[in-house]
């Protein structure tokens, strides 16, 4: 469960448009590892039994609860443009955030977090990134 810890002073959580996010403490590069999606690996059907907004899918079969605080990551917020993006190891276990380009300190990650979850959680609120909040003003 514990994964790959991150140093702490590489990134801060803070308020951001959609809630809490995390937010850079340091300049990234392309492809850089951000941080592990942490959590108990729980099985589809209890997935489905606990719900929740961090569960992250790892297949078919098989999710990341990320609800516990000490998975840091659970405060990368969606976005429809996101600067990171998530990748499964090989084995279908782990999750790693990686930046899709140049991240300036202060900046918020995020990433997008699919069309299904989109349309069943984001969708019927409206969606709270920042090219979406732009499009409203």
């Amino acid at each position: 469960m514990w994964g790959i810890l991150p140093a702490m002073k590489d990134f801060v959580v803070k308020r951001s448009s959609a809630g809490l996010g995390l937010f850079a403490n340091r300049d990234y590069a392309k492809g850089e590892l951000v941080i592990e999606y942490v959590g108990k690996i729980v099985s589809e059907e209890e997935a489905q039994r606990i719900g929740g907004k961090y569960l992250f899918e790892l297949n078919d079969k098989w999710n990341i609860d990320g609800k516990g605080r000490e998975n840091i990551a659970r405060y990368i917020n969606h976005a429809c443009k996101p600067n990171c993006y998530p990748e499964l190891n090989d084995e279908e276990t782990r999750i790693f955030i990686y930046t899709k380009r140049a991240i300036k300190s202060g900046e918020e990650f995020t990433y997008n977090y699919g069309k299904s979850h989109f349309n069943i959680e984001i969708k019927p609120h409206g969606c709270r990134c920042a090219s979406c909040s732009l499009k409203r003003k």
